[in-house]
């Protein structure tokens, strides 16, 4: 285990100062030796073998779960110090890095079915759970808090009024409305004080409906 870990680090650490103990208490060191001391420390053979299989993913999941310990530096310098060089895989985990390149472009083909699929998945939820964290005019973005304490209803009202002020949208404009709600935004503008002759609105689902009445 500790032969392959070397491997597998050589291609990925060739500058700096990088120092892994194994679980085995083996230490190894990678880099040409300048710049700032960096060492971790893997505490279980599980977790070596996970970073050996998918290093990309399972070296954020070991450092989470502890079995990944900095001993030196912080992570950020962890990071810096893998990921300043492109990593060329040894002959043995070419195949192997061949086949989950392209198993991921493959998950990643998104299709037109495959999108309806997601935005379905995303998009067609009961309209009272939308109720339970978003405002009245359904405001997918933050709102605009002018004092504490303000509702939240209150914050997004002064966010379009806010936008409105700073846009300074002459008579005449037209107005694209994508992804900002269900269109409350763009109607907003539309107000008289603030004449547009077109509002235009991507195709957006419709006004979710109200919560049930409470007794």
């Amino acid at each position: 285990m500790d032969r392959l870990l070397r491997i597998l680090l050589s291609q990925f650490v060739r500058h700096g100062n990088f120092q892994l103990t194994t679980a085995r208490g083996t230490v190894l060191h990678f880099g040409d030796g300048t710049g700032k001391p960096v060492a971790i420390r893997l505490t279980t053979a599980a977790a070596e073998r996970a970073i050996l299989r998918d290093p990309e993913l399972k070296f954020g999941e070991c450092y989470m779960d502890g079995t990944c310990v900095v001993e030196q530096g912080s992570i950020a310098d962890v990071l810096a110090l893998v990921l300043h060089t492109t990593p060329v895989p040894p002959k043995w985990a070419r195949l192997q890095w061949f086949l989950r390149f392209l198993y991921r472009r493959l998950q990643q083909l998104n299709r037109p079915m495959r999108a309806r699929r997601n935005v379905a998945h995303h998009y067609d939820l009961d309209g009272r759970l939308y109720s339970l964290f978003l405002d009245a005019d359904q405001q997918y973005s933050c709102g605009y808090f002018e004092q504490p304490g303000q509702s939240l209803d209150d914050a997004q009202l002064a966010k379009k009024r806010h936008l409105a002020a700073k846009l300074l949208l002459p008579g005449g404009q037209r107005v694209l409305d994508i992804g900002c709600g269900w269109r409350s935004i763009s109607q907003n503008f539309a107000e008289p004080a603030r004449p547009v002759s077109r509002c235009r609105r991507s195709s957006t689902p419709a006004p979710a409906p109200a919560p049930p009445k409470r007794d």
